[in-house]
């Protein structure tokens, strides 16, 4: 058998490998940084997304690294816990993905709430975009979401009062610019990623007229590993350690899942498999976390610069990772030249793309309830953290669909005999027994009534009650004693 035939695509999947590996080389380290990480981490958890899981089955043609999504979540894991514990927790979350990829439970991450999952992100995005401000003005940030956004002003004002910090700020807003700008160019152009002609024309700036920036620190890769010691094991029964386990697990699966649907939508190729796709970032994060890096999900930049630069199989995404290894171990120095405020504008950029402004819009013209879950998701992410503020847009989804399910409709007849009947349809629960009641009592209470529950699909033990001491409540006024029918209609007879 010829190459060619071997590998019909190698050429397509050569070709965007190389553009996904411009695409992640300045988001790896610039996540890293941010998340308060050495740089290397972030090339680390690159590399093991396109070596590991770039060679796994389940979703063809999306690409793994680590993600502005999980930059908050880490920085507040290392903060509270030290960056000796990071591999610990990665490693716990790879292993519980690859425990729920083998009981099947992938596909049930596509129960999630849409608006929780762009509830999360916009809660993300806001609280990156604050931070980053912080570091393209090179001024120390507050520790705390709400800290962060309420000192902005004041940030502000010190900026504009230091030459130094006002630079930075400058180098920030001109590398955003010049990001959105990028768009708009030619498409020859456009074959360079924006962030990385950004990072680099900012590097250049940097060097021929030196600027007075901060630049990123680099130890070296080996250097940079860090192998979970038993001590962070030990720490595994924190209940604050266990709840950021289960944070990293949820949102980087939801997300890797979500992502993998709506790469699905951009190419005509091979359909995820759900379940092997959440057991390749399980294995992918168990790599890492042996490694001391960074988490890894599939990261949607990336991974629709694969699909549009014309990858046919999971080649491309081997590749990459390929490309990020002989970077790391060829040109690590490199790093160095990197000004950090050209990081945090290419976060605060991709911060900004996390906040879903037209879906909220939509939402609240078509679907009010899930406009208010995406709200409160994000503000809780920002006042609280992150695993709180995702728990209470759970909590909000699960109540407004246990609202929504339990529609109940009271239909009433007055016959030409006297008697009255209602007749209940719907689903009967506690959520909606104060309505029933009230509708209910608002009868006359000096006649007949027949009261028919058959309609009803579900009928919870609260409503029963309450139904059955409204009767007697009714029948004690001097109508007929209640009786129960085999259709279980609860009736006050004539």
């Amino acid at each position: 058998m010829d190459r060619g035939t071997k590998f019909p695509y190698l050429r397509q999947d050569f070709a965007a490998s190389v553009v996904v590996f411009l695409v992640a080389l300045p988001l790896c380290v610039g996540v890293a940084v941010a998340s308060g990480v050495p740089a290397e981490l972030g090339l680390i958890t690159g590399i093991v997304g396109g070596l590991v899981t770039g060679v796994m089955r389940g979703s063809s043609l999306q690409v793994s690294g680590p993600a502005a999504g999980l930059t908050v979540l880490v920085f507040e894991a290392v903060q509270s816990f030290g960056l000796a514990a990071l591999g610990a927790i990665v490693l716990a979350t790879g292993l519980l993905q690859l425990a729920m990829g083998a009981m099947q439970l992938g596909r049930w991450f596509r129960a999630i709430s849409v608006s929780v999952v762009e509830g999360m992100l916009a809660g993300i995005g806001l609280v990156l975009i604050a931070g980053q401000l912080y570091a393209a003005a090179g001024i120390a940030a507050p520790r705390t979401g709400t800290g962060k956004i309420a000192g902005l002003p004041g940030m502000l004002a010190e900026a504009l009062s230091s030459t130094t910090a006002l630079i930075s700020l400058t180098m920030g807003a001109g590398t955003i610019v010049l990001v959105v700008a990028w768009t708009r160019t030619p498409k020859r152009v456009r074959a360079v990623p924006g962030a990385l002609a950004a990072v680099a024309l900012a590097t250049v700036a940097t060097l021929v007229f030196d600027l007075p920036v901060a630049t990123v620190r680099v130890q070296g890769v080996l250097d940079a590993v860090r192998l979970p010691g038993f001590g962070e094991f030990g720490g595994a029964a924190v209940f604050g350690l266990l709840g950021t386990i289960a944070a990293f697990t949820l949102i980087a699966s939801a997300e890797s899942l979500f992502s993998a649907a709506a790469v699905d939508r951009l190419h005509d190729g091979p359909r995820t498999r759900y379940d092997q796709e959440l057991m390749a970032q399980g294995a992918g994060n168990t790599v890492c976390g042996l490694l001391g890096a960074l988490p890894m999900t599939a990261v949607i930049v990336r991974s629709s610069a694969n699909v549009r630069a014309g990858a046919r199989t999971r080649a491309s995404r081997v590749l990459h990772g390929v490309w990020l290894l002989l970077f790391a171990a060829l040109f690590p120095s490199a790093l160095e030249l990197i000004p950090l405020p050209a990081l945090a504008g290419i976060l605060i950029h991709a911060g900004w793309k996390l906040i879903p402004l037209r879906a909220i819009a939509t939402l609240w013209r078509e679907h009010r309830g899930e406009a208010l879950i995406l709200v409160v998701t994000a503000v809780a992410i920002v006042a609280v953290n992150m695993f709180e503020g995702v728990l209470t847009g759970l909590a909000l989804s699960v109540a407004k669909a246990a609202w929504d399910a339990s529609h109940i409709k009271l239909e009433v007849v007055d016959r030409s005999d006297g008697c009255i009947r209602a007749r209940l349809s719907g689903n009967a629960t506690f959520l909606r027994l104060p309505k029933i009641l009230d509708s209910l009592e608002a009868l006359p209470d000096d006649r007949p009534i027949s009261l028919d529950l058959s309609g009803l699909n579900h009928l919870d033990h609260a409503c029963r009650t309450a139904l059955e001491n409204w009767a007697e409540r009714h029948s004690a006024t001097g109508t007929e004693p209640v009786r129960l029918t085999r259709t279980d209609a609860v009736t006050t007879a004539p």
